[in-house]
């Protein structure tokens, strides 16, 4: 206060003025002063939890051992997450000073991954996202023994997923199964979360987590990714601004900086590919025409108030696609080991399967038998609007891959 009467006494204001001016002043004033208390009470009160408490005291201790051997200051003020989806890894990078670059600490091994390459779209689809997140939520109640939350959907995701469904609850977690998160072992997600938390203690209050389809600096994963791409081609630019993203830090050691346009895309530095390494290609292959659909798409709803549900739910529908995309190993074409097909289908208002077409990937035989077994699909519960059951198109992603 003794800052504020003091420019009380120096400046000439008007009465309205001098009030709002003194209050903005106490008020930054006052936050000055216990931003760091404020800092503290985080770490306090997750050590307020007996489960974490516990779990600091036993990691902090080791992971400063570890700290040292790789000749690191502990705790580190700031860490960067990347994972690769493909590569089923994640690398976890720290500094202390906002000017300096980042350093790799430790790589996890991802333990277990739901769906295939390409963004998150719509709740229910198993996918991973994949694009620039934070850490959003510190949960020491997780049913997977921890867990930290992601900001899912991002800016970019809202303008481009599902509007009605977009989907939710992405978490870096322990317990090694998933059904669209990222899942490590119970003794990685300790570790992490404890590195978390120090560096959100210390300020950073948006850990950033970078979610790669791959690890572009692997041949044979961009090579995985361009078959994909030649596929799904929809993905090209979205990948291509993941690349950017990833050679950026390749290049600086530093977060590379992302903003979203108005179509909702990632716009990112170009940085060049180094010459000995693939880059992702943008050739279209076996790119499939579209039957009629039974129904004209400005029939169709466009947002529901309840998505169609297999019976049984997204688990039963899951076990569905696994045992079809089994089932259709046998038709890939002569010395093929993977494909990628991208479904198209409508449930009707009675919830009846009533249009399936493979848009892409595949081959004439394998198409064929995987639309026949989505108009074959038991009744769903067909989808919600309003109150009244409504027509509705969904999309599917399906990954045949020999053992």
């Amino acid at each position: 206060m003794h800052i504020i009467f003091s420019c009380m006494k120096r400046i000439r204001f008007s009465h309205q003025a001098l009030i709002l001016f003194c209050l903005i002043l106490w008020s930054s004033t006052l936050f000055s002063q216990t931003s760091n208390s404020y800092n503290v009470r985080f770490l306090d009160n997750q050590k307020s939890y007996p489960k974490i408490s516990e779990m600091m005291s036993r990691e902090d201790d080791t992971l400063q051992k570890q700290f040292a051997i790789k000749q690191l200051v502990w705790p580190a003020r700031f860490i960067y997450i990347r994972s690769f989806k493909y590569d089923s890894e994640m690398e976890v990078w720290v500094k202390n000073k906002q000017n300096e670059k980042y350093k790799l600490f430790k790589t996890y091994r991802i333990c277990a991954l739901a769906g295939s390459l390409g963004p998150k779209r719509m709740a229910g689809d198993y996918q991973v996202p994949e694009g620039f997140y934070y850490i959003n939520e510190f949960n020491p109640r997780s049913l997977y023994h921890l867990s930290l939350g992601l900001n899912y959907p991002n800016a970019s995701d809202r303008m481009l997923c599902d509007l009605s469904q977009p989907g939710g609850d992405i978490y870096i977690h322990g317990s090694c199964v998933t059904t669209g998160c990222i899942p490590i072992t119970d003794g990685q997600i300790e570790e992490l979360y404890v590195l978390a938390a120090h560096a959100k203690d210390m300020g950073q209050d948006f850990i950033p987590v970078h979610i790669f389809p791959v690890n572009f600096s692997n041949t044979r994963s961009v090579a995985y990714l361009n078959h994909f791409l030649a596929n799904f081609n929809e993905f090209v630019p979205f990948e291509k601004s993941m690349q950017n993203a990833f050679f950026y830090f390749e290049k600086n050691h530093q977060v590379p900086p992302v903003i979203v346009n108005p179509k909702g895309e990632y716009v990112i530095e170009e940085t060049p590919v180094p010459a000995s390494l693939p880059k992702t290609e943008t050739k279209i292959v076996n790119k499939i025409s579209h039957p009629e659909q039974p129904i004209p798409e400005d029939e169709l709803a466009i947002s529901v108030d309840k998505l169609p549900l297999y019976p049984g739910g997204n688990p039963a529908f899951k076990i569905f696609i696994d045992k079809l995309s089994a089932e259709m190993i046998k038709e890939l074409d002569p010395g093929q080991r993977k494909a990628f097909v991208l479904m198209e289908y409508i449930i009707d208002e009675n919830g009846k399967t009533i249009y399936a077409n493979a848009i892409s990937g595949g081959n004439e035989k394998m198409n064929l038998k995987i639309e026949k077994a989505f108009t074959d699909m038991a009744l769903w519960t067909p989808a919600l609007r309003q109150g009244k059951n409504v027509p509705f198109k969904l999309k599917q992603n399906i990954m045949v891959e020999a053992p």
